[in-house]
């Protein structure tokens, strides 16, 4: 005989009588109704704002007049955007002293050039001052 016995019963597993006065139709969609009308544009900004939501949108940045930091600010208070598409797309990490990546992003900042940007400036600038070895 096969593995399926179709004269067994299925188990009772304690909702069958919910299901004798079941109607799909008090299922049904509410019926259409005409849409609301829609709020002022910045109603939802300054509701966001009064209870302290944080927009992720991308803001305009702040220009840098000081890019040393000099004057109080710290270099990680300014909000600068270094992100562009350059075409440059091969990672190149890194470990330098603090200083020595705060005195970069102070050199790049000063001149408007994203990082890449400046690392392609120095490595010229390296180049003219000591000459390139193996090619």
């Amino acid at each position: 005989m096969s593995g399926t016995d179709s004269t067994r019963t299925r188990a009772d597993i304690g909702f069958s009588d919910a299901l004798d006065g079941f109607d799909p139709a008090d299922w049904a969609a509410a019926p259409a109704t005409s849409p609301k009308p829609r709020p002022p544009a910045d109603t939802a900004r300054r509701s966001a704002e009064a209870t302290g939501f944080v927009s992720r949108q991308p803001v305009t940045p702040k220009p840098v007049a000081d890019a040393g930091g000099v004057g109080g600010e710290k270099p990680a208070d300014r909000l600068l955007v270094r992100r562009r598409r350059t075409g440059r797309n091969m990672q190149f990490n890194l470990k330098a002293r603090p200083d020595t990546i705060e005195t970069y992003c102070a050199i790049a900042d000063a001149n408007g050039w994203g990082l890449g940007e400046t690392l392609e400036y120095a490595v010229t600038l390296l180049q003219r001052e000591y000459g390139t070895k193996g090619s």
